[in-house]
């Protein structure tokens, strides 16, 4: 872990961060020392810095430490986070903000082999997002919504969880984004109400000529096929939801190379 490029530093208990989640943070794969879709996610932490009015980081700083955490970790989970720094008692800005800049590097979990598995299997949460355009997109510290979706089950037969915001409009998974497929037509929950905009949602939108669009329930479970993605799990097809079933999509490995590869 380093804090500012430090090993050895720590987190003021009055970090802005700890009281109020007034920050923002990226979670992406690190291979043999190199970071994942690195542009994509600097420049996605750049924009949601802007949009809080954080101070960004440079990406010679970001790549620093990339470096000293991929020497002693080279395939890793990273959590990268920027936050407002330490400031008085109130919500009020501090005169100076002094932004901290946080890097972790942990284990890679073994994620099941996207194109082997046997599908992720899914439940619609109780908990429904509230809706605030000014954060909708923004992968903001404050993630109590998911913490609370994610208490609701235990069960390790499911995967995920669906969510759906108080309209009934389904926005995304608890930890992941949600495409899906009619005809030849793919698409994804709009976010601009509500939601995380996450970085491999903005790849699939690129490379399957994706449509942003208010989905409803109903239109998940008439789907000719149904997909989550997220950085860490890159791309995994859905096998049910409730009584819905799906098969395995028979170009899977095809939407999968072409997520993967290079610009």
């Amino acid at each position: 872990m380093l804090i500012n490029g430090s090993p050895e530093a720590s987190v003021s208990p009055l970090d802005r961060s700890l009281a109020f989640g007034d920050g923002v943070f990226r979670t992406l794969r690190m291979v043999a020392g190199q970071p994942v879709w690195w542009p994509d996610h600097l420049a996605k932490l750049e924009n949601d810095c802007r949009r809080l009015g954080l101070a960004a980081p440079g990406r010679a700083d970001w790549e620093q430490d990339l470096a000293w955490l991929g020497v002693r970790r080279p395939d890793a989970v990273l959590k990268l986070m920027v936050t407002r720094g330490p400031g008085p008692r109130g919500y009020r800005l501090p005169d100076m903000p002094f932004p901290t800049r946080i890097a972790i590097a942990t284990r890679l979990p073994d994620f099941p082999d996207p194109v082997a598995e046997t599908g992720a299997r899914l439940r619609v949460c109780d908990l429904r997002l509230g809706h605030q355009p000014r954060l909708a997109g923004i992968k903001h510290l404050n993630r109590l919504e998911n913490v609370l979706a994610r208490m609701e089950w235990d069960d390790p037969a499911i995967d995920e969880g669906l969510l759906l915001d108080t309209e009934g409009s389904v926005i995304s998974g608890v930890m992941s984004n949600l495409f899906v497929r009619h005809g030849g037509v793919w698409q994804t929950p709009a976010i601009d109400q509500c939601g995380v905009a996450g970085v491999t949602r903005g790849r699939l939108l690129r490379r399957l000529d994706a449509k942003e669009a208010k989905i409803g329930l109903d239109a998940v479970l008439t789907a000719d096929t149904v997909m989550l993605s997220n950085s860490l799990i890159r791309l995994r097809w859905v096998r049910s939801l409730g009584e819905r079933r799906w098969p395995r999509p028979p170009d899977f490995a095809a939407i999968l190379e072409k997520l993967c590869s290079e610009d």
